[in-house]
C-alpha cells in the first residue's frame, strides 16, 4: 500500500488588513451588534464593576481591557463574538456564563437576525390574530416568515464520524462539481475540487473536513451573482481558507466560503495557528450560497458523486487509502 510523503509543516500566515473581524462583509444587523456591544459595555463598566474585575481575573490570554489584536475591551465572552480571529484571550468553559448559548439549536453568528427579524414578525402575527375578521388572516403572512427565519438560523447537532483521514462535507447542499486539477499551490499537487450548492433552505453552517492546523485566511471582497452560475465561484465576495492537517502527513488543503444573490454575508472566525477538531463549525454563509473543498489527489478515494445531496460534519466525501482510513467508524 503506498503511502504520501510527510510535508514539511507549513508556518501560519498573519490575517490581512481587509479582515478586521469574523464578518468581514459588515453588514446592517452585524452593525447594530457592534452598536449595542458598546452601549453594554459601557453599562457594564458602570453599574457591574465587580463582574468585569472578576471576568477580568479569569480570562486567559494576553493581558489588559484591549488585548492585542482586539478592537475594543474584552469585557466578557460575549466581545469575542466578532473579534475572536484577530485576539487570542478566551475563558474556560466553566468561568463563561454565556456557555448555555451553544446549546441552543440555532447558529450563534445568527442571533442577532433571529432578534432583530424574530420580535416584530412574532408581534405582528400576534397581533393580527386577535384582529377582527378577515383581518386576522393577514397573521399568516409574517408567521410564515418567522418559521422560515428560524429555520434559515437552525443548528442541528451532527454526529462527526471517526477515524483521522476521513474526510468530511464542509458544507449542507447539492455537489454541482468534481473536476480533477492539475496542479494547486497550496496544495503543492494534483488536487480534486468539489463544489456545494447551498439552498436557502439548507443548514448554513461550516464544519472542518478533518482535524486541521488554520494556516492562511484571504477575505475577497467581490459582487454577487448567482450561486449556480460558475463566474460566481471567481467573482463573488468569498472567504479562502488554507488548512494542514494534524495528522501526518500533513496534507494540505483549502476551504472556500463563496456568496450569492441572497447570500451576502460570509462568517470565518478561525485563527490562524489554532487547531481545530474535525466537525468543528467555523463559521457560516448566511443565506445559503456555495463552498468549495479542494483536496490532494494523491491515495484520495471519493465518496460522493455529482448530484449527491450531503450534510456538514456528518457526510463522509472521501478516504485517503493509505493511511487504513477505510476501517473508519462512523
Amino acid at each position: 500500500m503506498s503511502t504520501s510523503p510527510a510535508l514539511d509543516r507549513a508556518e501560519p500566515v498573519p490575517l490581512p488588513a481587509n479582515i478586521q473581524s469574523v464578518q468581514p462583509g459588515g453588514g446592517k444587523c452585524y452593525a447594530i451588534e457592534l452598536a449595542w456591544g458598546r452601549i453594554r459595555r459601557s453599562w457594564l463598566k458602570t453599574f457591574r464593576r465587580a463582574y468585569v474585575r472578576r471576568m477580568a481575573e479569569r480570562r486567559r490570554g494576553p493581558a489588559g481591557a484591549i488585548p492585542p489584536g482586539a478592537p475594543h475591551e474584552i469585557l466578557d465572552p460575549r466581545d469575542l463574538k466578532y473579534c475572536r480571529n484577530r485576539c487570542e484571550c478566551a475563558w474556560d468553559a466553566a468561568d463563561d456564563p454565556f456557555r448555555w448559548r451553544d446549546k441552543l439549536p440555532f447558529a450563534r453568528w445568527g442571533l442577532a437576525e433571529l432578534q432583530l427579524f424574530g420580535w416584530p414578525l412574532l408581534a405582528a402575527t400576534v397581533a393580527l390574530c386577535f384582529a377582527p375578521w378577515p383581518w386576522s388572516l393577514g397573521a399568516i403572512v409574517p408567521g410564515v416568515v418567522l418559521a422560515l427565519v428560524v429555520y434559515f438560523f437552525r443548528d442541528p447537532p451532527r454526529h462527526v464520524p471517526t477515524g483521522p483521514h476521513v474526510v468530511v462535507a464542509p458544507a449542507d447542499g447539492k455537489v454541482v462539481e468534481i473536476a480533477r486539477l492539475d496542479h494547486d499551490e497550496f496544495c503543492d499537487g494534483p488536487a480534486i475540487k468539489i463544489g456545494i450548492f447551498l439552498s436557502i433552505f439548507n443548514v448554513h453552517i461550516n464544519r472542518a473536513p478533518l482535524a486541521s492546523r488554520v494556516i492562511e485566511l484571504r477575505y475577497a471582497p467581490g459582487e454577487f451573482l448567482n450561486a449556480l452560475d460558475p463566474e460566481s465561484a471567481i467573482r463573488n465576495e468569498n472567504m479562502w481558507i488554507g488548512l494542514e492537517t494534524d495528522e501526518p502527513p500533513h496534507r494540505r488543503y483549502w476551504v472556500r466560503q463563496i456568496s450569492g444573490a441572497i447570500a451576502r454575508r460570509i462568517v470565518c472566525d478561525l485563527r490562524p495557528g489554532e487547531s481545530i477538531p474535525k466537525g468543528h463549525k467555523f463559521g457560516m454563509i448566511k443565506l445559503g450560497s456555495r463552498t468549495e473543498l479542494v483536496l490532494p489527489a494523491e491515495n484520495l478515494e471519493l465518496a460522493i458523486q455529482l448530484g449527491d445531496n450531503i450534510k456538514a460534519g456528518t457526510t463522509v466525501v472521501g478516504r485517503f487509502r493509505d493511511q487504513q482510513a477505510a476501517s473508519f467508524k462512523a
